[in-house]
């Protein structure tokens, strides 16, 4: 960490005293992320806004009742609004140093889990979260809501970065973790005050940050449960921020988008995303590069202007960082013939172009021309399905360029060099155990690939094709999809799925 500001106070303290605990009405309680249009009452407590359903890239009517996959939704991937994946400003870079990079397993529920072999500082590369352990140790985490416990957030605290329930195999071990921040200090962090909400059981407590950095709150582990940073500022706070856009799905020839105007902070952007899923729209999400290219501050004025002219409702919006409110402003623009057309943010004060993005009909149109394979995607996103029910659909492939064993009269195709190498790369530090457990690799074999070769994408690759070799005709996406599917990451399964849909 390479800042460190004299913080007001000091000590573990409430919201008002040290160490008092503050009462979490209702903290229990599922609660659900709602959205609304910028300009109308956005008060967390309103029960008249329409809820939203995103799934990937489609998103459904209906609702879904499973409270895991509420409170504990996986990250968008780093081409899907991944706020972590936002580049930072020339006032933040290089602020921390190099840290181990280490990509987690994705378990079921959206939690991710990390095997570390041994003591050190590692850095999750999907959330940004920072470990520092005592000794070899395996920690489970997920992301969490901030609008479920709105109440225990009071002025002057304001949220500084995403919620995370963090669990660890070892407490002891677990010496440090550092939150990843959404703001950006620039000259000013002084004048700013972090702590951590860290909420137990019926309550909570805030609690003292053993130092900061442009990028990141480290706080010293005292008890695992969700811990989120706070921050207290004497001046305006800045924000990195992003810009996330949504298309609605219909019959009608015209366009209607959704605009949310977000800071960077998974919590916030995982709730829009939630606020979606529970529409009684149909929406896809529109990929464009979502970074603001000037910061945003609390209490200005933002207009979203359209290039030819658009109907944007509301033209001006006051921003404010929506992480505690259950209801997720948006701007929506409605466009009556559907040709190319340009949307930037403008901020009032300076006439600054904030944001700005070309939006084309190729960007949305994917979506009718395959129709189908989107829905099958997005069902494959929300709910993992067995492995036999996955494969039976995609062995009814059509023939071409195929070679092994038949099924049913089909042929089935071998994997591609390629497409073990894909496999490879997307394989974690557990790929030799793996490899032994699911593959019935021995480790004689394992050891002799590395001594004949260094480079440890290419050791995962030929061992892939060791078992592909030794499966003759049924080395299929099918085949290893049966043989990995109870240990293999989430990111492999897919990826075996596609390559099966692809014979």
């Amino acid at each position: 960490m390479s800042r460190r500001g004299q913080e007001p106070g000091s000590g573990a303290e409430s919201l008002s005293s040290d160490e008092k605990e503050i009462v979490a009405d209702g903290v229990g309680e599922e609660s659900s992320t709602e959205e609304h249009p910028a300009g109308e009452d956005n008060s967390e407590h309103s029960s008249s806004s329409t809820s939203e359903e995103e799934s990937g890239e489609q998103c459904s009517d209906g609702r879904r009742s499973d409270e895991e996959q509420e409170e504990k939704e996986s990250l968008p991937c780093c081409n899907d609004s991944e706020a972590n994946c936002l580049p930072l400003c020339e006032h933040c870079r290089n602020e921390n140093g190099q840290k181990e990079q280490v990509t987690p397993r994705r378990l079921a529920g959206g939690q991710y889990i990390m095997h570390l072999d041994t003591e050190g500082t590692y850095q999750c590369s999907l959330t940004g979260l920072i470990f520092e352990v005592m000794k070899a140790v395996k920690i489970t985490y997920s992301l969490l809501s901030w609008s479920k416990y709105a109440n225990l957030v009071e002025k002057p605290w304001i949220v500084g970065g995403p919620l995370f329930d963090v669990r660890c195999d070892s407490a002891t071990a677990l010496a440090s973790i550092q939150f990843p921040h959404s703001l950006c200090l620039g000259d000013h962090g002084a004048g700013m005050a972090f702590k951590v909400l860290h909420i137990k059981g019926g309550g909570a407590a805030i609690e003292p940050s053993a130092d900061y950095s442009a990028s990141h709150v480290k706080w010293l582990v005292s008890s695992l449960s969700p811990v989120g940073p706070l921050i207290q500022s004497q001046e305006p706070v800045q924000y990195h921020g992003a810009v996330i856009l949504y298309k609605v799905v219909d019959e009608q020839p015209s366009l209607s988008f959704r605009v949310y105007v977000a800071t960077n902070n998974d919590s916030f952007i995982k709730d829009i995303s939630r606020a979606v899923k529970h529409s009684n729209k149909k929406f896809i999400k529109i990929d464009k590069p979502p970074v603001c290219q000037k910061l945003l501050q609390k209490g200005k004025r933002y207009r979203l202007v359209c290039e030819p002219e658009a109907e944007v409702t509301p033209e001006e919006i006051e921003f404010v960082d929506g992480s505690l409110l259950k209801l997720k402003s948006y701007i929506e623009v409605y466009l009556e013939k559907p040709d190319d057309f340009t949307l930037s943010l403008i901020e009032l004060e300076s006439d600054a172009t904030v944001w700005k993005a070309k939006l084309r009909e190729s960007d949305w149109i994917h979506y009718d021309q395959n129709k189908n394979e989107q829905k099958r995607s997005a069902v494959s996103v929300k709910k993992r399905k067995p492995a036999l029910s996955i494969l039976e659909e995609d062995a009814l492939c059509s023939k071409k360029q195929r070679t092994g064993n038949k099924a049913g009269g089909i042929e089935t195709r071998n994997l591609t060099d390629q497409q073990l190498m894909v496999i490879a790369k997307l394989f974690g530090r557990q790929w030799r155990e793996i490899a032994i457990e699911c593959l019935q690799m021995e480790m004689k074999d394992i050891e002799q690939i590395q001594a004949t070769e260094e480079e440890v994408n290419m050791q995962k690759f030929l061992l892939l094709s060791k078992w592909r070799d030794r499966e003759q005709g049924n080395g299929t996406a099918e085949a290893l999809y049966k043989s990995l599917h109870e240990k293999a990451s989430y990111e492999i399964l897919q990826a075996l799925q596609g390559f099966s849909a692809q014979c």
